[in-house]
C-alpha cells in the first residue's frame, strides 16, 4: 500500500512457511510491533532530553476477569518497552455507575494524564456507551468516543481504535496493494469491523469495501471475488479454504480460547481462519496467535504518543 509517508520505513521481509509443500508468506505482526515500539521509545527519549515531559498512560480495571487482567498488564509492560508513564487503576466490580464516571472525570481534568482507557467490558449494570462517552476524546487513545469515531469516518485527524489502525500499519509496512483492491471484512463490530470498512475506503487506501456479516446471504460467493480479506466474525475457523482465491492476502483477527487438553493452559488460540487450509492459497497471512494482537497494544501506544504531543487536538 502507497502512502505519502512510504519513504519513512522500508518494507519488512515476510517469513514463510508451508503447508501440504504449498508456500505462503507470513505477516510478522510480533516482529513488527517490536520494531514500532522501539520507534516510539527512540521518540520519547528525544522528547524526554529536550525538556519535555514522558507520555503518561492510565488505565481503569473493574473486577478481575481473566482476560481484562491480561489485557491490561500488556498494556502496562507496553508502556514500559515505549518508555512511557503508567499509572492502574483497579476498582472492584461493585462500583457503581456514577463512581465510575467519577473516576473517569478525574483523569479528564488530570493534566499529567495524556490519555487513558478503561477496559470493557464492563459490569452489566454499567452503561459502557455512557462511560465512553464521559471520556474526554482529547484523551481517549482507545478511539471509541464518538467525536473520534466520527472525525475518523470523514478522514480527519483522530485517535484511531487499536485494532483497525494496526491492520492498516501492516498493511502498510508489508506494501500490500490496496488500491483499487476487493476488500471484504467479515463482521461489523463497532470496534473492528466498521471502522476498518471506513479506513479502507478512505483517500490513499483506495480499496473497494464489502462488509459481511451472520445475515449475509452470499457471504461466499463475496470473499471468492476478495483480493484482502479480513476476518472479524468471532467464531474460530470460519473462513474455509473454499472461500478464498488463490493469492488473497488475509488479516485474522479473532482470538477465541479453544479447549485444548494437550496444553498446559488447558486451551489455544484460534482464529477465525482455518490457518491450515487457508495459508496455502493464501499470498500473505497473519498468524494466531502473532498477528494482529500484537499491533493492538502498539497502536494503543502511538496513539498515546500522539496524545502527549497534541498531533489532534489543541
Amino acid at each position: 500500500m502507497k502512502t505519502e509517508n512510504d519513504t519513512l520505513h522500508q518494507p519488512l521481509s515476510s517469513l514463510t512457511g508451508d503447508v501440504g509443500g504449498r508456500a505462503y508468506s507470513l505477516i510478522d505482526g510480533k516482529a513488527t510491533a517490536a520494531t514500532i515500539k522501539a520507534e516510539i521509545k527512540e521518540e520519547v527519549e528525544r522528547m524526554v532530553a529536550q525538556g519535555g515531559k514522558r507520555p503518561h498512560l492510565a488505565a481503569i480495571l473493574v473486577g478481575h476477569d481473566g482476560g481484562s487482567e491480561t489485557y491490561v498488564n500488556n498494556k502496562v509492560r507496553a508502556c514500559e518497552e515505549c518508555g512511557f508513564q503508567s499509572t492502574l487503576l483497579r476498582f472492584e466490580d461493585d462500583i457503581t455507575e456514577q463512581q465510575l464516571l467519577d473516576e473517569v472525570q478525574k483523569l479528564n481534568d488530570d493534566p499529567n494524564v495524556d490519555g487513558f482507557i478503561v477496559q470493557l467490558p464492563l459490569p452489566r449494570h454499567i452503561s459502557e456507551q455512557r462511560v465512553i462517552e464521559a471520556i474526554d476524546y482529547r484523551k481517549d487513545v482507545d478511539g471509541f468516543h464518538p467525536i473520534n469515531v466520527g472525525r475518523m469516518a470523514i478522514g480527519l485527524p483522530a485517535f484511531v481504535s487499536a485494532t483497525p489502525k494496526g491492520i492498516l500499519e501492516l498493511l502498510r509496512r508489508y506494501e500490500v496493494e490496496t488500491s483499487g483492491k476487493k476488500c471484504v471484512i467479515l463482521g461489523r463490530s463497532n470496534i473492528v469491523g466498521k471502522p476498518m470498512s471506513q479506513l479502507m475506503m478512505q483517500k490513499g487506501v483506495d480499496a473497494t469495501v464489502t462488509v459481511c456479516h451472520s445475515r449475509s446471504k452470499t457471504l461466499k460467493e463475496e470473499c471468492l471475488q476478495a483480493d484482502i480479506i479480513i476476518a472479524a466474525i468471532g467464531q474460530p475457523a470460519f473462513l474455509k479454504s473454499d472461500m478464498v482465491k488463490p493469492g488473497v492476502v488475509v488479516i485474522d483477527v479473532g482470538t477465541t480460547r479453544v479447549p485444548d487438553a494437550s496444553r498446559k493452559s488447558g486451551f489455544h488460540l484460534q482464529g477465525d481462519v482455518d490457518f491450515e487450509a487457508v495459508a496455502p492459497l493464501a499470498s500473505q497471512i497473519t498468524p494466531v496467535p502473532g498477528g494482529v494482537g500484537p499491533m493492538t497494544i502498539c497502536m494503543l501506544m502511538q496513539n498515546t504518543l500522539a496524545a502527549a504531543k497534541h498531533e489532534y487536538y489543541d
